[in-house]
């Protein structure tokens, strides 16, 4: 049994699958890994009328990460039980009880509770953009930081002893990532109009800014059943499929990371989430 430990916040079931695969590795090599996931993710779309209606959405989505976790081989996820605060600049910003409305200090002595109680080495959680800039994914990279610093301040009042985390990891998709697959949808013939518009927006992480890539081909089975599960917002037609599962698989055994804390000096790219 490994003494390492790995700490996961995202916001949402199905944010994990940015690092689904470096869990599964970790939790093979007898390390702890610990999913957080603040919301059910209640506001999320459905991609089959079938699957859910947005009265059980978030129980549905519930039971998809609990699949997702059994699938990965780590124990079940923890759920904080803020609301989804929805996409950027839609009307459910403004609930009372969305997430990203969450005081500060609640959020934060929660956290800090979690890594007194789980000492991670690592925490993994989005970089300062969210990705896609959803408000839920910056609010947990803004109070992920917070509560590492918090951890180990003795002053700050908790259950547990102070922790010092060794990493602030941020999971990301490279901009290059992107690109090759724009280019295989082309070679296919597919339609790259949904793609296009996620690029307009600017997304992808900076390829210089690629800290760490894993290697997890030996987990990608363990992987693509994780995400499998997460059946209301994965339909059949979403733009990864399209690609071909040969070329999904090749492309989704690599995973991606950014030192978000320590700051990571200009380097060797990583084959390791760990210091």
């Amino acid at each position: 049994m490994s003494n390492r430990s790995v700490l996961v916040l995202y916001a949402h079931p199905d944010d994990e699958s940015l690092c689904a695969g470096t869990m599964a590795q970790c939790a093979a090599n007898g390390d702890r890994v610990t999913l957080v996931c603040t919301t059910r993710g209640e506001m999320g779309e459905i991609s089959d009328p079938s699957l859910a209606t947005p009265e059980t959405l978030p129980q549905v989505r519930e039971g998809e990460l609990r699949c997702a976790a059994d699938a990965l081989g780590i124990p079940a996820p923890i759920f904080l039980d803020y609301r989804d605060s929805g996409m950027d600049g839609t009307d459910d910003n403004q609930h009372p009880k969305a997430f990203m409305n969450a005081d500060a200090a609640d959020v934060v002595a929660r956290l800090v509770g979690i890594i007194r109680d789980v000492q991670p080495n690592v925490v993994l959680t989005f970089d300062e953009t969210g990705g896609y800039g959803h408000p839920d994914h910056i609010a947990i990279w803004r109070h992920t930081h917070a509560a590492v610093e918090a951890a180990s301040d003795p002053d700050f009042q908790s259950p547990g002893d102070p922790w010092q985390v060794e990493r602030i990891a941020y999971a990301v998709f490279p901009h290059s990532f992107f690109i090759r697959m724009r280019e295989k949808l082309v070679e296919l013939g597919e339609d790259t109009s949904e793609l296009d518009a996620f690029s307009e927006r600017g997304i992808g992480f900076p390829d210089d800014q690629i800290h760490a890539i894993i290697d997890v081909s030996d987990a990608v089975d363990r992987k693509f059943e994780a995400i499998g599960c997460h059946k209301t917002q994965f339909g059949e037609d979403n733009f990864f499929s399209r690609v071909g599962e040969e070329e999904m698989r090749r492309m989704m055994s690599r995973e991606y990371f950014s030192f978000g804390w320590p700051v990571a000096e200009n380097g060797a790219v990583a084959t390791s989430i760990y210091p």
